[in-house]
């Protein structure tokens, strides 16, 4: 495999478990196991994963490395709900934990095809 399709290949799956997360942080607190019927507030925790995606769209190196880091508070918060939570809450919290450590392992995986593809520098 060569490394532009190693580099569309992480950046498609860093884009989709991003996209998962959301779609997964708003159903679960508004439709799928919410604290109050109704929903709850809780589905705010989503807003700081819709900041990433414009530099995931537009391909921005720096985007994949903090979005590295982010992805760990969600991580925290999924294995503390799939322990705590009853069903279906746990179950939830465990899809939460596995796109988390997908999002994790595309943006390092990107960040590192992409480091690698570029040039070395010119000595004079």
């Amino acid at each position: 495999m060569n490394k532009t399709t190693q580099i569309d290949l992480t950046r498609r799956l860093a884009l989709a478990s991003l996209l998962g997360l959301i779609v997964l942080g708003l159903a679960w607190e508004m439709w799928l196991a919410p604290i109050r019927p109704g929903g709850s507030l809780l589905a705010l925790k989503v807003l700081p994963l819709c900041i990433p995606l414009a530099g995931i769209l537009k391909n921005r190196m720096y985007t994949y490395r903090w979005l590295s880091l982010l992805v760990w508070l969600y991580f925290t918060e999924g294995v503390v709900r799939a322990w705590s939570d009853r069903a279906p809450g746990n179950y939830l919290g465990l899809i939460e934990v596995v796109l988390c450590l997908t999002l994790f392992a595309a943006c390092a995986l990107h960040v590192r095809v992409r480091l690698k593809n570029t040039p070395a520098p010119s000595t004079p």
